[in-house]
């Protein structure tokens, strides 16, 4: 199948790199035109602007924006909106807030095109490992589209089967659904990112507790001089915490169990502080979600070991390097 895709940056790149593995043809576009000239190098073919992107796709097209969610992401539609054609897709695979799509998507129905919006995790390793995907949009674009979303999905490899699944959308086995109608895709990956920032401050917290175990001035006998990089690797061998993020902090930790290369200065990227306005709207507790969020907010004026854990986690599995400076952005 043909895909166009704009923005080859961590992800965009590397998702055009997989689906050419897999033998589709692709049709590339970035302000940064030796990312563009990489990927030619590769195989696949280079654009200039956007309208000559979407002269060397045959309708009907699907073209993929990439890019940060805000104003440069509805800019990139609202030229696309122009140059398609009735039958066309839009899909925004970033991160992007899930009212925009529902918004998007009757915008752009009212000219004849679909948006699809697509909840993207898998970071800096989707090459190999492939992408786990959240989407949103009409059933029948999604279907059209699942050549591209079945090559970019990991596949069920090596996790065991859950039982029961019977009547279940088997797509999810491979790592995909079809979460619902525009805005449904980007809501589920909202709430996946503010659970994994729950996640990430467990690991921190924990792993500051076993660090300060050692600290000078505690009784004789309590004192524990922990080798942490061990700690991880065994955790990551049968306990019930096991995870990537798991596998992350134990790799930074073998590599430099001070972290020194980490300020502790952790960025938040949207998705996290949505989640929390979601909870308020509807209503629902989530202490632990809106205590992680709080977390990165005071990280950026004073920092701890464990926010040093949650930045080795955020550059392991996105390759997000933190600011060194301590100062917080304006």
């Amino acid at each position: 199948m043909q895909l166009g895709m704009i923005g080859l940056g961590r992800m965009g790149g590397n998702i055009v790199r997989r689906l050419m593995l897999n033998g589709h043809s692709t049709v590339v576009y970035d302000r940064n035109a030796q990312a563009v000239e990489a990927l030619v190098a590769e195989g696949s073919v280079g654009s200039s602007d956007l309208a000559d992107l979407v002269s060397k796709l045959t309708p009907p097209r699907a073209v993929w924006v990439m890019l940060p969610a805000g104003a440069i992401t509805q800019a990139t539609i609202d030229t696309l909106a122009g140059l398609l054609s009735p039958g066309d897709v839009i899909i925004d695979g970033g991160n992007t807030n899930w009212k925009d799509d529902v918004r998007r998507g009757k915008d752009l129905a009212a000219k004849g095109l679909d948006y699809v919006d697509v909840g993207t995790s898998g970071g800096v390793w989707g090459l190999q490992r492939g992408y786990c995907m959240m989407i949103g949009g009409k059933a029948e674009t999604v279907t059209r589209l699942d050549p591209i979303f079945s090559t970019l999905a990991p596949g069920i490899g090596e996790v065991p089967r859950t039982p029961n699944r019977g009547g279940h959308d088997p797509r999810a086995e491979q790592g995909y659904i079809h979460a619902g109608p525009c805005g449904a895709g980007h809501f589920v990956k909202m709430v996946h990112n503010g659970i994994e920032y729950g996640l990430m401050q467990a690991y921190a917290e924990g792993f500051d507790i076993l660090r300060s175990a050692g600290n000078e001035g505690r009784p004789e006998g309590e004192s524990f001089d922990f080798d942490m990089a061990d700690i991880a690797e065994v955790w990551r061998r049968g306990s019930v915490v096991t995870s990537w993020l798991l596998d992350l902090t134990a790799s930074a930790l073998a590599e430099d169990k001070d972290l020194r290369e980490y300020s502790g200065y952790v960025e938040d990227s949207g998705e996290g502080r949505w989640t929390i306005e979601a909870a308020i709207d509807q209503a629902v507790p989530a202490e632990v979600l809106t205590a992680a969020l709080y977390t990165r907010f005071r990280s950026r004026q004073e920092h701890t070991f464990a926010e040093k854990i949650l930045s080795a986690m955020r550059k392991g599995f996105g390759g997000h390097i933190e600011p060194k400076t301590t100062e917080p952005k304006a």
